[in-house]
């Protein structure tokens, strides 16, 4: 029996691949590695949407090839978006990886794997549709809380971005597959499901001929022993009053947004191929909050886009201190091989970029912490996620919170508590981003 160690990198969407990958290898089987020094062989499932994630990617391809030399490791195959991305140029540029595996090829993960093993060591690249949107999974992260994948691929073509061309146009898994992995997820234990996509909003739009997001959320509400129901990846020009009234309506659906804005100057989001000005994004933000007034919104912007001017810098600047997120991130343009974009005129430097980025997080800093300051003297519901051994007290989220991407609260209890149970939590103090409280 061979053993595999696997490392998933990037987003969650590719998370959920990588899991039914393991799947694919454990029902094939291999056993799982618990060390990467112990494994026959070494998968690093990649992202490679922006310049950073790949430089990631290459970081753990390169720590992971000395396993080649000081373990059992006989092969290392890469997979994900960067494979998909730049097919047989990983093995030619990088020469310690043994095979390339595009996302149309994840089905035949077990095949090839043994097959690098022993020596036979084939690049495979199978058509993007080809990527199984259903099947089983080994979850990876906490057994109470993972993702729905609803589809795969994107029609929206943001000039900056290369997911269109490396996942292909939009793929919807049916409402009831949907439906069907959810309720097996809840039996295994799951209780926070996390719906997403390249686009959620535009779940349903290829194959039942409109936005079906709203209807699969209230499908999904009724699943008894499912408790938080979150969206992330919702498109501006497709949050519909639907959509809203749904959130607002349906008990189990966390009242949060991810809402991923990028710009709002009226020129920059449409040389990004996207709709939209402040006043339209404006009147949407406070659509929203009048509909859903204890609603979380979470948002990202992109400072240093080719043109982006000062003034349409400042403007976006003082749209964050006006709306006051919950939630935001930002990042610097990566101009990416292949994309419109990259292709502009009048990049910015990376040191303006760097310097409007560090505004804009700085200015956010202070409105979580004022935000924060707010919340003191509340109670709020928190799922347990573990024990700070160092701190000596449980940690965990809100329903404010997703995971990874947003804060944590750290509380002090009386009593033994069970990780992955709800409880309440009155919250005492803040520090930045994270909350301090007390179990109720």
């Amino acid at each position: 029996m061979y053993k595999i160690s696997m490392v998933s990198l990037g987003c969650p969407k590719n998370q959920v691949d990588a899991e039914m990958m393991l799947a694919s290898l454990k029902k094939a089987d291999f056993e799982i590695a618990a060390e990467e020094a112990q494994a026959d062989a070494i998968i690093i499932n990649t992202c490679g949407f922006i310049e950073d994630a790949k430089k990631e990617a290459i970081e753990n391809i390169l720590e992971a090839s000395m396993y080649k030399k000081n373990g059992n490791c006989k092969a290392l195959i890469v997979t994900g978006c960067l494979a998909e991305r730049y097919k047989d140029d990983v093995t030619e540029e990088i020469p310690e990886v043994d095979v390339c595996v595009g996302i149309g090829s994840n089905s035949r993960i077990a095949e090839i794997v043994k097959q690098a093993i022993e020596g036979k060591k084939e690049n495979s690249f199978g058509p993007k549709e080809d990527l199984d949107l259903n099947g089983e999974r080994i979850l990876g992260g906490y057994p109470f809380s993972t993702y729905l994948k609803v589809g795969d691929g994107c029609n929206n073509c943001c000039t900056y971005c290369a997911i269109p061309k490396i996942r292909g146009k939009m793929r919807s898994r049916t409402i009831e597959e949907c439906v069907a992995e959810a309720e097996k997820l809840a039996e295994s234990g799951v209780k926070e499901l996390i719906v997403v996509a390249q686009d959620t909003t535009a779940y349903g739009e290829d194959i039942y001929g409109k936005p079906m997001l709203p209807e699969l959320l209230r499908k999904l509400a009724k699943i008894k022993k499912l408790h938080w129901i979150r969206t992330l990846y919702t498109y501006p020009d497709r949050i519909t009053d639907e959509l809203l009234d749904t959130i607002a309506s349906e008990e189990k659906l966390v009242k949060y947004l991810d809402i991923p804005l990028q710009h709002v100057n009226g020129d920059v989001l449409k040389r990004m191929n996207r709709k939209g000005d402040r006043q339209s994004l404006s009147d949407l933000i406070d659509k929203i909050r009048a509909k859903i007034p204890d609603i979380t919104i979470r948002t990202t912007f992109i400072t240093g886009f080719p043109g982006e001017t000062e003034e349409q810098f400042c403007e976006m600047a003082e749209f964050v201190k006006e709306k006051r997120f919950d939630r935001l991130g930002c990042f610097t343009y990566s101009p990416e091989e292949d994309t419109v974009a990259a292709e502009f005129d009048n990049q910015i430097d990376e040191q303006t970029k760097a310097d409007r980025m560090d505004n804009i997080m700085e200015q956010q800093l202070t409105i979580a912490a004022e935000k924060n300051d707010e919340k003191i003297g509340s109670v709020t519901e928190v799922l347990i996620e573990g024990w700070d051994d160092y701190i000596k007290c449980y940690f965990g989220r809100t329903p404010a919170d997703a995971p990874e991407v947003d804060g944590k609260i750290f509380f002090m209890a009386d009593r033994q508590l069970k990780i992955g149970d709800f409880v309440k939590v009155q919250i005492n103090d803040c520090i930045d981003y994270d909350l301090l409280g007390e179990l109720i």
